[in-house]
C-alpha cells in the first residue's frame, strides 16, 4: 500500500517509513524517525529524535513525540524513544526519549492510549494496554505495568512503580509505588483497595479475586513492615498467581515507599 504525504508536511532525509503511512497537513518527521506500517499522523504532529513508532499508531494534532527530554542534565546525547503498535496519541500529547543518566530509552508497549495533553517523561517504561486520561502526567524514570488506567489530571512522581492492572484516580498525586491491582486515590494518594472492576474486566477468576482481597487485608492490616507481612502470608494463599504478583512486587522494592491504605486518619 503506497504512502500518502501531504505537500505541506516535511519528512527529513533519513526518516524510514513503512508501508501505508499517512502524513496529513503541516506535520514534521525528523531524520532519525522510523514510522511502522500504517502509521497515521493526522495533522500538525511532530515526531523527532531517534524515535521508532510501531505499526498502525495514530498521532493527532499538536502532539510532540520524541523531542529532547525535559531534563536540565541532558546535553544532546543520542537517546531513544520506542513506541509499540496500535497506540493512540491524542491532541497535545508529549512523550520524551531517555537520558544518558539512566537507561537511555523511553519504552511504550502496544495498544496504549494517551488522551489529550498527557505526558510521559524521560526513561519511563510503560507496559501494554495502558490508558492515560486527559492531562495525566508521568515524571521521569517511572515503570508502569500492563493495563494500568491513569485518571485525568493525575501526577506520578519520578521513580514510581505502578503495578499491572492498577487504577489511579483522577487528580491523584502519586508519590509512592502502587501494588498490582491496587486502586490509588487522592492527593497525596493513598491505597483505597483493589481495582476489583478492572480485575473482573480482565477475566480474573472469582477465587483469585477473593484470594487477593484476603491477602490485601492480611498485608495492610498487619502492624509489621510490608516485607515481613508478605513473607508471613499463608503459603497456600501466596501460591495463588494473583497474590504472587502482589507479593513479588512488594518484595522487589524500588526507589520509593509504598502507597498504603489510610488507618486512623493517616497512611498505614
Amino acid at each position: 500500500m503506497p504512502n500518502s504525504i501531504h505537500p505541506s508536511s516535511v519528512v527529513e532525509d533519513g526518516a524510514i517509513l513503512g508501508d501505508g503511512v499517512t502524513i496529513g497537513p503541516f506535520c514534521h518527521v525528523g531524520a532519525g524517525v522510523t514510522l511502522g506500517d500504517g502509521v497515521r499522523l493526522i495533522s500538525h504532529a511532530v515526531v523527532a529524535g531517534h524515535t521508532r513508532i510501531g505499526a498502525r499508531c495514530r498521532i493527532f494534532p499538536f502532539a510532540s513525540i520524541g523531542h529532547e527530554p525535559q531534563d536540565l542534565k541532558y546535553k544532546g546525547e543520542k537517546t531513544t524513544l520506542v513506541i509499540g503498535a496500535d497506540c493512540t496519541m491524542r491532541e497535545g500529547v508529549t512523550i520524551n526519549p531517555g537520558t544518558a543518566g539512566d537507561r537511555g530509552e523511553t519504552t511504550i508497549g502496544d495498544r496504549c492510549v494517551f488522551l489529550a495533553s498527557s505526558h510521559v517523561a524521560h526513561d519511563c517504561v510503560v507496559g501494554s494496554g495502558v490508558i492515560f486520561s486527559n492531562n495525566a502526567m508521568l515524571a521521569g524514570h517511572c515503570k508502569i505495568g500492563d493495563n494500568v488506567i491513569i485518571g485525568g489530571g493525575a501526577g506520578i512522581h519520578q521513580f514510581c512503580r505502578i503495578g499491572a492492572h492498577a487504577f489511579i484516580g483522577g487528580l491523584a498525586g502519586v508519590e509512592n509505588d502502587v501494588i498490582p491491582f491496587g486502586a490509588a486515590l487522592g492527593n497525596r494518594a493513598y491505597l483505597g483497595g483493589l481495582n476489583l472492576v478492572g480485575m473482573k474486566r480482565a477475566g480474573i477468576a472469582r477465587e483469585s479475586i477473593h484470594a487477593a482481597r484476603r491477602a490485601f487485608k492480611e498485608i495492610f492490616s498487619s502492624e509489621r513492615p510490608l516485607q515481613e507481612a508478605v513473607g508471613a502470608l499463608d503459603p497456600e494463599l501466596a501460591a495463588n498467581p494473583i497474590v504472587a504478583r502482589i507479593r513479588d512486587f512488594i518484595q522487589a522494592g524500588g526507589d520509593r515507599a509504598f502507597c498504603t491504605p489510610i488507618r486512623n486518619g493517616r497512611e498505614a
